[in-house]
């Protein structure tokens, strides 16, 4: 199974490209889409492309993002559903199943804590996967990613 990992954000959405693999999953590209500070319209049109780019040429199976948390600032909030939404269009066009995870989920499947902070799951990131993460964004989709094949391996081997 190849898993695409999004960690969404307007201006940096991070993505994780990952392969199933014995006894470790294997990194097929990881980065972050620089979509900057300009109109959100002009930043969502490139997170949506570049998105679509790495669909077609890395060909995941399926997506695995985080779900939307309840922020202090609804505006803020409102601003990365719109991030996530034009990544899960990426998906549905491309065909693939898409997978949510919570914030807390993923942070307890990966260091099990589920208040861990970004740098313990940069850390745990980096152990799984025996390379560092250049940011934090590209650690989170990573995270999102080896939390969907923890936990989709998981319900395979129990319907064995």
């Amino acid at each position: 199974m190849r898993v695409l990992g999004i960690d969404p954000g307007s201006a940096c959405c991070g993505f994780g490209v990952l392969d199933e693999g014995t006894p470790e999953p294997g990194v097929v590209a990881s980065g972050v889409i620089r979509a900057g500070r300009g109109p959100l319209a002009k930043r969502l049109s490139i997170i949506f492309s570049e998105i679509e780019k790495v669909i077609e040429t890395r060909h995941p199976q399926v997506m695995a993002i985080e779900e939307i948390f309840h922020a202090k600032n609804a505006k803020s909030a409102l601003i990365l559903g719109h991030a996530r939404g034009v990544a899960l269009l990426a998906a549905g066009r491309a065909g693939m199943s898409v997978s949510e995870y919570s914030a807390r989920k993923i942070k307890q499947t990966l260091t099990g804590y589920g208040g861990a902070d970004k740098r313990q799951v940069c850390e745990m990131v980096k152990m799984q996967l025996g390379r560092q993460p250049e940011s934090l964004d590209e650690s989170d989709a990573l995270a999102v990613a080896l939390c969907h094949l923890r936990w989709c391996g998981a319900h395979r081997s129990s319907d064995r």
